[in-house]
């Protein structure tokens, strides 16, 4: 006997239920979920997720905004701390990860790429037990010509006052932070975030103005057919690195992808698979992507995705910094690729 279809009115009403549902995934109440509990230090983690994807939101607003108003597009006319042309935009989302941290209340000290030094915030550091480490905007460059740009964040416990600028505490292998994720600026704004509980995708929904849940538990490939690299750079590499490259040329079944933002490429290689590469050449031996504001945040998300990050030598996660703005080489991506590059660099040595 065929069964009875379900009225119209409760099919509606569940949908429309679920709807709600996934309206009401937002990162802080998802937060508290993967946590688990409601104890000070999971809503203390929650408000700081809530208060970096305001930053995010705010970010967006003004790339929206870009070349129709001023101060958005070009360069300052000055120079950061690493030596590189400083974009209106890199002043604009620093001051604004400063300005939505400072009313956290949790957060007594912040690290960025754009700074000599880290900015405390007295007035939070009685109870602010937190330290943010974040890239304000990464590939901005491209901000210029309309394409992907993100932002990077570190989330670390605050140990001892520190008050002097030493940031001994910060001086640790990224194993030691307890968050970390990224923003990524283009056709829709997407946040990504792990606390070591896996990796999990939302995007930002304008009309709510609030990033709704996009997907749980994200697993990079173990093997991709994108290497992304900047080429120009080929005959400053490393020969092992040069072997590489001529191999994905020879071997076929490989696609280079390379936008000038990371966050771009990552995000890419996160969902498709495939492997990243910034390695050190005979220009910067040490590599030029900073391991507390790039490297490692991005290393613990996509180790938290099943995937590996290396310097070629050595997890990126156990790399020892031994000054705040310390660069290294970076290979990332899926385990198979990772293990492909790593074969090389380890046959030339």
């Amino acid at each position: 006997m065929n069964q009875a279809p379900e009225p119209l009115n409760l099919v509606v009403a569940d949908k429309q239920g679920q709807d709600l549902e996934n309206d009401c995934r937002t990162v802080s109440h998802h937060v508290l979920q993967q946590l688990q509990s409601s104890s000070h230090s999971a809503q203390d983690l929650s408000t700081l997720m809530n208060r970096i994807a305001l930053a995010g939101k705010l970010i967006a607003r003004r790339l929206s905004k870009a070349g129709l108003m001023d101060g958005t597009l070009g360069f300052t006319g000055g120079v950061n701390v690493q030596g590189e042309s400083v974009k209106n935009m890199d002043v604009y989302a620093n001051e604004v990860f400063i300005a939505v941290l400072k009313q956290s209340g949790l957060v007594c000290r912040l690290a960025s790429e754009e700074m000599e030094k880290p900015y405390y915030i007295p007035e939070n550091c009685p109870i602010g037990r937190y330290t943010l480490l974040y890239d304000p905007i990464d590939g901005s460059s491209n901000t210029d010509i309309n394409l992907s740009l993100g932002s990077i964040f570190s989330i670390r416990y605050q140990e001892g006052e520190n008050l002097n600028s030493e940031v001994k505490d910060l001086l640790a292998p990224g194993r030691k932070q307890i968050a970390a994720g990224y923003i990524l600026y283009g056709p829709s704004t997407m946040m990504v975030y792990t606390i070591g509980k896996g990796v999990h995708s939302f995007t930002l929904d304008p009309s709510l103005g609030e990033f709704i849940l996009t997907e749980e538990n994200i697993r990079i490939p173990e093997h991709g057919s994108v290497y992304s690299l900047n080429e120009g750079n080929f005959w400053q590499c490393d020969e092992s690195i040069q072997e590489y490259i001529r191999y994905v040329h020879r071997a076929g079944g490989y696609s280079s992808r390379y936008s000038g933002a990371m966050v771009s490429d990552i995000h890419r290689i996160l969902i498709q698979g495939g492997v990243f590469l910034y390695p050190g050449n005979s220009l910067k031996p040490e590599g030029k992507l900073r391991l507390l504001y790039e490297s490692a945040p991005l290393a613990f998300i996509i180790e938290q995705a099943g995937g590996k990050a290396t310097t070629g030598h050595m997890d990126i996660l156990d790399v020892l910094p031994t000054k705040l703005h310390q660069r290294t080489p970076l290979i990332i991506g899926s385990n198979q690729d990772v293990a492909k590059v790593e074969s090389f660099i380890h046959n030339n040595h």
